[in-house]
């Protein structure tokens, strides 16, 4: 079957992004199971993107939706997106960037990061250290203050900060999520978080199995 998206229910699409660029402020854009082989970017929007776990309550879609990067950061949240902006029931993996943020990246904005998988992402060296690069195989967030809920990073890699996440100067809140097998290459550190500056909320989190240098 044709991949598709829809906003609101109505006006198909055969990409996310598509529906994206059409959607506005406040619109559900609901996908429907399948491999998307595309990166997507909010640009600013307060959008709901979702899987059909949030309409079914069945969390199966999870696994069934996936988002399949093809360079680069698979979601991107860089224009002040708030809260209400929300991804929300999806597998995100096969991002790769050199740079932050191989499954999510996320400067400057405060999404909602929702009943989702990050694996298999990696964020490699470009540059050396001294750039603060590579920074979060799974999901790289710089300021803002998003928030993610039942959510599980796993297997993701980078060359030097956070293989799972890299946070610097946010205020993250993380709500029953699983940090798991995430690996750093190098110094600092931080196979399953590494956060500097900000503040880190933590509840009901499992953090095992990460490997640093």
């Amino acid at each position: 079957s044709t991949l598709s998206a829809t906003i609101n229910g109505t006006a198909y699409f055969s990409s996310i992004q598509e529906a994206i660029d059409h959607a506005t402020e406040g619109d559900t854009v609901h996908v429907y199971p399948g491999t998307y082989v595309e990166n997507i970017n909010y640009y600013g929007k307060n959008i709901v993107v979702s899987s059909l776990t949030l309409t079914t309550g069945d969390t199966s879609y999870i696994a069934q939706t996936v988002i399949n990067g093809t360079g680069g950061s698979v979601v991107t949240f860089e224009n002040g997106e708030d809260s209400t902006a929300v991804l929300y029931g999806f597998t995100i993996t096969n991002g790769e960037t050199y740079g932050a943020g191989g499954g999510i990246r996320c400067f400057n904005s405060s999404p909602s990061i929702i009943h989702s998988k990050v694996t298999n992402n990696n964020s490699w060296d470009e540059g050396g250290i001294e750039n603060l690069r590579s920074a979060g195989g799974g999901i790289s967030i710089g300021g803002g203050s998003p928030k993610i809920y039942n959510v599980s990073i796993t297997e993701n890699r980078a060359s030097y900060f956070g293989g799972g996440i890299c946070s610097f100067n946010s205020d993250l809140v993380l709500k029953n999520v699983i940090i798991s097998y995430n690996r750093v290459d190098s110094v600092p550190g931080g196979g399953g978080i590494y956060s500097a500056g900000g503040t880190l909320s933590l509840e009901n989190v499992i953090i095992s199995g990460n490997t640093a240098a």
